[in-house]
């Protein structure tokens, strides 16, 4: 198996024509009955989704009826799917969700750290500016999660704790979408303090086709929870409406997910999760149609190795394979389909290779 992934399910880097890196991959395409149509090295490895977890983390949060309760829009759900940028517009949002909460940023369970943009990281070295809990890729999901626990009548001060109602909210709402393959979830604890589900690549896949199978109005059954009766696919319409219509939170300025967004006018969104990890929601099409899908596809994506850039870079080659989206949405994110490899002083050094190919299941 081993060599069978290292001759075929890569990508690969040179410097001067010579191999520097190989990168395994693996991803996924299920369709929203959850079959496994197509599939690239192990469909089946068990992957942390880390930060793609949170447009499922802001369904349990939305399903405790606290957007409705504390007034966020959509934008602020934008913000609750982020890893965002920490540009002023994110932070200035987040402190907005927290006083629409009534909450403060020493609420919050998150820690500081590096912007995700080195525009940002420029500006604060330069300010001499120490990044605190609001500053977080985080904070926007940190603060829902405040407004879930208020909602749900719990005491806001341990609601990252796996035990707290809001986190068994959350496990709750993983394991229903898993359906009779629930018990292979697993938990782990993500970077910002949360805990964080990993399970099977397919499963993963198969999320994410559900959430675009709602912005195609496919019936899903009806919940009841908190007293009042709600369709999860009305929940998951606006979590895709809302990272589609205000990707800039989702980002930030130049980053894949906001341009991926962007350039796919509302066909897909993607999410990214730390150390290489990528979900992708696909609306149903003639594209999607052609592949044998049944309704909306989604896409999971893991490299071994956790290299982000070649994370995007094996995201936009699949896209390719499969022809979704027309040629000139891909064309426009080539930048992230064959990064430039260059020195310090911008010379080229090398190029990527796409070595793998997706394969029928």
């Amino acid at each position: 198996m081993l060599h069978k992934l290292e001759n075929k399910d890569l990508i690969v880097s040179d410097r001067g024509g010579v191999v520097e890196n190989r990168h395994i991959i693996h991803a996924s395409v299920v369709d929203a009955t959850g079959r496994l149509l197509f599939a690239v090295g192990d469909p089946g490895r068990m992957t942390l989704a880390r930060s793609a977890a949170k447009p499922i983390q802001a369904l349990a949060i939305l399903e405790t009826g606290a957007c409705d309760q504390f007034g966020l829009d959509d934008a602020d759900l934008a913000l609750m799917c982020a890893s965002h940028s920490s540009e002023d517009r994110h932070i200035a949002r987040a402190r907005s969700m927290l006083r629409k909460v009534d909450a403060e940023e020493t609420d919050l369970r998150c820690g500081g750290h590096v912007a995700l943009s080195d525009v940002v990281n420029r500006a604060w070295i330069k300010d001499d500016f120490v990044p605190t809990a609001i500053c977080n890729n985080c904070s926007g999901k940190h603060a829902g999660m405040l407004a879930g626990a208020k909602a749900l009548g719990s005491d806001v001060k341990d609601y990252h704790m796996p035990t707290h109602p809001m986190q068994l909210q959350v496990r709750g709402t993983f394991e229903e979408l898993c359906g009779p393959d629930e018990n292979i979830l697993l938990w782990g604890l993500d970077g910002c303090n949360l805990p964080a589900p990993a399970c099977p690549l397919f499963m993963l896949g198969k999320i994410y086709a559900l959430l675009a199978a709602s912005a195609d109005v496919v019936k899903n059954k009806t919940i009841t929870r908190n007293g009042t009766n709600q369709t999860r696919t009305g929940y998951l319409n606006r979590i895709f409406e809302a990272m589609s219509r205000y990707p800039e939170y989702v980002g930030g300025e130049g980053r894949f997910c906001t341009e991926l967004a962007k350039t796919f006018q509302g066909i897909l969104i993607g999410k990214l999760g730390a150390d290489g990890c990528y979900g992708l929601s696909i609306r149903e099409s003639e594209q999607t149609q052609k592949l044998g899908a049944r309704g909306a596809i989604g896409i999971s994506v893991k490299v071994e190795d956790g290299n982000i850039n070649i994370l995007y870079a094996a995201v936009m080659e699949i896209l390719e394979q499969l022809q979704i989206g027309t040629p000139e949405m891909r064309h426009a994110l080539g930048h992230f389909h064959f990064p430039k490899l260059c020195n310090t002083v911008g010379s080229v050094t090398g190029q990527i290779s796409h070595l793998f190919q997706v394969r029928s299941a």
